[in-house]
Order: C-alpha cells, then structure tokens, then sequence
C-alpha cells in the first residue's frame, strides 16, 4: 500500500511525522512519501519535495512567487500520477493542497483531508466544494465538525495528537539547571514564529516588549528557535535591540514548563504552550494589504486556539496596529508567577485544553488513514 503526503509548513511537517510514525507502527510495509519536512523524513517518509523551499505568507508574498508554487503544483501533480498512490492525505495548507487535491482525483486516487480549511472561520461555502473533492476529513478541533457535516462531508473528530507529543522531560528543578535558571527568577519566552515576515513584523515589538519589562520587573528572557529559521536576522534584531535574550534549540516544553508567561504569534505553539499550562500574549501582524484583505473575509471573535476552544477571550490577543512593545509588555506583567491573574488564566487554559480529547489521538487518526487508503 502507498500514501502520498503534502504538507507545506512547520506546523503540518509536526503533524506529519506523528501520522507517519504511527502509520509504520501499526503497518510497517506501508510506503510514505510526499511533500513535508526533516521531521517527516526521519518518521519515514520519502521526500520528493521539501517545503520548507516553499514557504511563503501573505497574499502578496504568494504572487510574488507564484511562477514557483505552479511548477511545485505541477511537480507533485506528476509524481502522483507517476507513483499511483492508494490515498493522498492534505495536511493543512489549503491553498494549494486542493488545487493538487482536484488534479490527483482525477487519477482516481483517493483524497483524505486532514486538518481541514478553516470554513467555520471564513469562506463557508468551502466545505461544499471540499465535500465534492475529499472522501473522508479528520478534524482536531471539535469546533470544525458543523460546517463540513451541513455540506454533506465525512467528517470525524479522533482526538488532538498534540495532546500526546507535547509533554516535558525534565522536572522543574532539572529544568531550571539545564537552563541555567534561579528557581527565584521569572521566566518570559519570546515565540515569533518561524516564517520570515512573521520574524520581520513581530519579533522587533517583542524585543521592545522584553527591554521595557527588564526596567520594570526584570526576568531571564528565552527565544526558542525553530529548525527551519534564520537565526543570523533573530541574533541581528537582538543585538540591535540592547537587550539579553538566550537563543535556545532544544526541550523547548521544558522551557515552557518553567516560564512565567510568553509573547507569542498565533500558531499551533499557543496550543502547545496552552497544553504546558503556559499563558500567553497572543500577537499577529501581517503586511497592510493582506490584513485588509483579511479584515473583509474573516469573521470571528477570536484568532487563538484556546480562546476558539472556550469561545472566551482567556488570554489577550493583540492584532495589527495593537502589537508595540509597550501593549505586550502591559499584558505580560499581568502574567507574571505570583500575579492572581495568571492563576485564573492557567485554570481557564486547562478548561481549553480538555476539549482536544482524550490521549491516543494520533493512532486513532493513523488507524483511520489506513483505513480510508485500503
């Protein structure tokens, strides 16, 4: 049996990676391959492209590269034709996952929608045309189910597999050894993403945040650094904004399982850090146009995922023209050990994450993956 993946950023290369593992536990002889990154390849799957050689946001960063999304289109379109795989699994990514969704059906390979588009969100009427193109969708979020059940799709909730991957290694005090931190000493994590534009618009604001807090009530300030990110511009900002920051690479749970609070853009990392009991200031910056055109098509109350999950607003979200250092720094003090606020925060925060089911998420979802491929 064979399973093409496509996953386009850092967030699905996760997901990826826990599927396959579980895949090849349950039915070692089945063949992986697709579209993903480093942690996917080490999972075991075959790589015929790497997204991270992909990776773009923003409306106008897609048009500014589109010559080389449609040759990738092209490319993924060819090998599916080439390799006939039993199912295509789209993890996320939906922009192009169903443009390539639509070509490859046409190959009478099956098509499994893991992580669906965001139709609860914005543009409902995707999940009609969804429902005519995928044979089976896995949410992780119970909140996904209504919209894609009224369009006719076949859709499950299993569980969230974060559930299990995120989890720490070290105790606290082993924690605060390896980091080198004063059981006395407060915590704050700067988490600005992984993508380029996200570091250039929102890392300046929080390391404006983390000068402004060291005046004020001083902490030991951690940045945490994903495979995929050039660590050079992070050192430059830093080294431009006069304030000590230490870069991390690894036991990035650990680091959360001993912070205070952290700055952090919205992403699959508030959830992780939601599942460490960890509060966050939740920020998202984006270029003018693209928030313009965002501001038009999306509709909620809420942009993080703990706050989704509880339909409240349990920790503050800062968005465009709000995110300025002084604005995080406001918040973040509120979050501090100590402060009765965070308290209230954390209790909430576990309320949230309570919602993602129970453990055992990503075999359940890897059992049904195989299911839907034979």
């Amino acid at each position: 049996m064979k399973i093409m993946f496509s996953a386009g950023e850092t967030s699905g290369d996760i997901h990826g990676a826990s599927l396959a593992h579980e895949i090849k536990k349950i039915s070692p002889s089945t063949e992986l391959f697709g579209m993903g990154g480093d942690l996917m390849a080490a999972a075991g799957v075959r790589l015929v492209k790497n997204y991270k050689d992909y990776n773009v946001m923003g409306v106008v960063e897609v048009i500014k590269n589109l010559r080389k999304i449609f040759q990738l289109l092209d490319d993924l379109t060819e090998i599916a034709r080439a390799e006939k795989p039993d199912l295509l699994v789209l993890i996320d990514y939906p922009d192009f996952n169903w443009r390539l969704a639509k070509r490859v059906k046409k190959f009478g390979v099956k098509i499994l929608s893991y992580i669906p588009p965001s139709a609860w969100a914005w543009r409902k009427g995707r999940a009609a045309d969804c429902a005519k193109i995928a044979d089976e969708f896995i949410a992780i979020f119970p909140f996904e189910l209504p919209v894609y059940q009224q369009a006719g799709a076949k859709i499950s909730f299993l569980g969230n597999p974060l559930v299990d991957t995120v989890k720490n290694n070290f105790t606290v005090e082993e924690a605060q050894n390896y980091f080198g931190v004063k059981n006395s000493e407060h915590v704050i994590l700067l988490m600005p993403g992984s993508r380029r534009q996200e570091i250039k618009l929102i890392l300046p604001e929080m390391l404006k945040a983390a000068k402004n807090l060291s005046v004020i009530k001083p902490a030991r300030f951690f940045l945490p650094v994903a495979d995929n990110v050039d660590e050079t511009e992070i050192a430059r900002q830093i080294s431009s904004a006069g304030v000590e920051i230490t870069l991390t690479k690894n036991y990035r749970y650990d680091l959360m399982n001993i912070a205070d609070a952290a700055m952090a853009t919205s992403g699959t990392v508030i959830l992780e850090a939601a599942l460490m009991n960890l509060p966050c200031v939740v920020l998202y910056k984006m270029a003018r146009l693209n928030y313009f055109i965002g501001k038009m098509l999306v509709d909620i109350e809420n942009f993080s995922l703990p706050n989704i999950l509880v339909n409240k607003k349990i920790q503050p979200e800062l968005l465009q023209d709000e995110v300025t250092g002084e604005r995080i720094a406001e918040e973040i003090l509120k979050l501090y050990r100590g402060e009765s606020h965070r308290e209230k925060v954390v209790a909430d925060l576990k309320l949230a994450c309570a919602k993602l089911g129970e453990h055992g998420a990503a075999e359940r979802i890897a059992k049904k993956i195989l299911e839907v491929a034979q």
